[in-house]
């Protein structure tokens, strides 16, 4: 059998949820095409690896033995993968940077700046992830290293530098009744509706929120964005405020939206992270060490 890691994801996906119809929705195909793929599959290992009914897809003793398989294949293989890619992009000098927002704000030149004087020939790719995926491409592999918020969830699995910090503020319709204030306490917002990160995004979420400062009150959720334009176009349009790190008045103005000063709530922080098996990459190193001059005081 030669290796098909969609294939196998497909498998993977239909073996937890036990369901076609989910997992098809789960992967984004129509069931007929799902189904297509789990028979394909089953015939070309030549066993049976469902019992279907009515209520749904149940593993049979072989299916079982691959469900078991699957995931530490599908790991090793995404390693493979993402460690070939970044083989590739040594060979020509490029280092692939991930950022969230506006990354280290007007630091994310200087940094670039730095490195490019470190490592003369090399190129520095910046590619901004969706605020869905707060590792900014570290966790899917995509990136050499990131330029992130902290915190973000599962940072304890990268190795992470703080480089600086700075105010978090409000963002909200100017419309809104409390614009005209030249400073706002949080304690004052925590009856209003908030725009939020998409929920998987677990503690970036909250931060965002500021759910420590809420003293166990939920936050109300006028709208979930995972994009700059959908979260200022939701402000702007009343669904709910947010906060934010103080440079969004300077990289995300719009009509429509202001930013006011906040108190009650801690500041951003901003940090440059990598996986820990990049610890010996030279360039990786050199990125980090630009990172650090470019931002000490």
């Amino acid at each position: 059998m030669d290796f098909d890691s969609k294939l196998l994801r497909y498998f993977a996906t239909v073996a937890e949820e036990e369901n076609l119809t989910a997992a098809a929705e789960l992967m984004r195909v129509s069931q007929p095409a799902l189904t297509k793929q789990m028979k394909r599959l089953e015939d070309v290992l030549g066993v049976q690896l469902f019992v279907r009914s009515h209520t749904g897809m149940a593993l049979t003793e072989a299916g079982r033995a691959l469900a078991g398989r699957v995931p530490s294949l599908l790991a090793a293989w995404d390693r493979t993968v993402r460690e070939t890619r970044a083989e590739a992009r040594r060979a020509v000098h490029v280092l692939r940077v991930g950022f969230v927002a506006s990354g280290a704000n007007e630091a994310t030149q200087q940094i670039i700046a730095e490195f490019a004087g470190r490592r003369p020939g090399w190129r520095v790719d910046t590619v901004q992830a969706a605020w869905s995926d707060p590792t900014a491409g570290l966790a899917s592999g995509e990136v050499d290293a990131a330029l992130v918020r902290l915190p973000f969830p599962g940072s304890d699995a990268w190795n992470v530098r703080d480089l600086f910090t700075e105010p978090r503020c409000l963002a909200l319709a100017a419309a809104h009744p409390l614009a005209e204030r030249d400073v706002i306490a949080f304690h004052e917002l925590l009856d209003e509706p908030f725009v939020a990160a998409p929920p998987e995004t677990g503690e970036w979420r909250d931060y965002w929120l500021a759910s420590d400062q809420r003293h166990g009150q939920a936050a109300r959720i006028g709208a979930v964005t995972a994009q700059p334009d959908e979260w200022l176009n939701a402000i702007a349009n009343g669904y709910g405020i947010a906060l934010a790190p103080e440079s969004a008045s300077r990289y995300y103005a719009r009509p429509g939206v202001v930013y006011r000063p906040l108190t009650g709530v801690s500041p951003s922080r901003v940090g440059v992270a990598w996986p820990p098996h990049r610890d010996d990459d030279a360039a990786v190193r050199d990125f980090v060490h630009s990172c650090l001059a470019a931002t000490s005081p």
